[in-house]
């Protein structure tokens, strides 16, 4: 029962600050390590509960129109096969591996995010077949990240698709999650394949997560950009901080 007063809290906290600005593994899997499980079980339950409520977050981003379909199959491949692919890796290295991952990641996104002056303000949009070879790339590439770690992935992928592809960020958000609700799909089969999932936690937190999104998506079609890259911040220095102090 501890466990799951640690991590259900917590979880619905990450699937808020999932559906408004990504990242909430960022809060999410420290939650699971804080209760104390294994770190590759804790990737894998994890891989459940955000699942479920990213689930929510792509039908109701749908509805509001910010998913372009067209070209989202395509995106949906590369990030299958990219999070399959991390996933086996995952299985074979050490720990510390994706605590020094972090130390080097974080710092370069926070970064970012404090002197870039033009996020969340619309750029001039590329033709669609530019936007889609560079919305690949970036899917597959995440892809693999997602599958090998995982926490901050919806982050990543908002970053690189407005400021690379120069998606909107209604689209790249939309984009973000579907892209996202793929690679947790995918590494969550590796992960329950190799008897890395605790069911019974991972699906009530699973619960907490889609209300968190869902309350997520209503204050970002609310708030829009101005509420996006402050949580950005935040939810980068709480998994800072809780990597250096493990």
């Amino acid at each position: 029962m501890v466990q799951f007063f640690i991590v259900c809290p917590l979880v619905f906290l990450a699937g808020f600050a999932d559906a408004v600005a990504g990242g909430g593994g960022l809060i999410s899997l420290p939650a699971y390590l804080m209760a104390g499980l294994p770190v590759h079980t804790a990737i894998g339950t994890n891989k459940l509960s955000s699942a479920m409520g990213t689930a929510m977050a792509v039908g109701r981003f749908s509805r509001q129109g910010y998913i372009p379909w067209k070209g989202a199959a395509l995106y949906v491949a590369c990030a299958l096969v990219g999070s399959a692919g991390g996933a086996r890796l995952a299985l074979l290295l050490d720990d510390e591996v994706f605590r020094t991952v972090m130390l080097v990641i974080l710092p370069l996104t926070a970064l970012y995010l404090l002197r870039s002056r033009r996020f969340g303000q619309a750029r001039d949009p590329y033709l669609p077949p530019k936007t889609l070879a560079i919305g690949v790339g970036i899917a597959l590439g995440v892809g693999v990240y997602d599958g090998f770690y995982g926490p901050g992935t919806g982050t990543f992928l908002l970053l690189l698709l407005t400021a690379a592809a120069h998606m909107s960020l209604e689209n790249a958000n939309g984009i973000a999650k579907v892209i996202n609700l793929t690679t947790n799909l995918t590494a969550l089969v590796m992960f329950w394949v190799n008897g890395k999932v605790l069911l019974p936690l991972g699906l009530t937190a699973g619960v907490c997560s889609v209300a968190g999104n869902y309350l997520g998506t209503r204050f970002f079609d609310k708030g829009g950009a101005k509420a996006v890259k402050p949580v950005m911040l935040a939810v980068l220095a709480v998994f800072f901080i809780r990597v250096l102090t493990e």
